[in-house]
């Protein structure tokens, strides 16, 4: 199947940062780039990173397992092998995660893998996995 792509423009408060962390943490290529703002391949998707001053507020949080979810978040679905290495890339980075990586509905339809983190400049991204992506929407 052939998804349509998708672009996102996210604040950050400073690119040198953000390069760091899309470009080195995350692996994105940098695509074009001004003094202001930076594009990134966010796998096949354009996420900008616009230089906005200021802090970050998360609109709020939801429990999901236990656990408080920040929302608003984005993020990718991965193989599940691929999320285990950005697991452990991010570890070794020393990301502080939001929501430490763990297994969802074990065994059950829509079985998963995520975890959730911050950009520095407070962005909250969630990274998941499921064990078949066709059960992207079971119940």
């Amino acid at each position: 199947m052939t998804r349509p792509g998708f672009h996102l423009a996210i604040p950050v408060d400073d690119l040198a940062r953000a390069r760091e962390f899309y470009g080195g943490v995350l692996g994105l290529p940098e695509g074009r780039s001004d003094t202001a703002w930076v594009d990134w391949n966010f796998h096949g998707h354009q996420v900008v990173t616009h230089v906005v001053p200021g802090a970050r507020n998360e609109s709020g949080r939801n429990p999901v397992d236990g656990h408080d979810v920040p929302v608003p978040h984005f993020g990718l679905i991965l193989s599940v092998a691929d999320f285990q290495e950005l697991a452990g890339k991010l570890r070794a980075a020393g990301t502080e995660f939001v929501i430490e990586p763990y297994q969802r509905f074990a065994g059950e339809p829509g079985e998963q893998w995520t975890m959730f983190l911050h950009d520095p400049a407070g962005n909250a991204l969630e990274f998941k996995a499921f064990r078949d992506e066709s059960q992207l929407f079971a119940k």
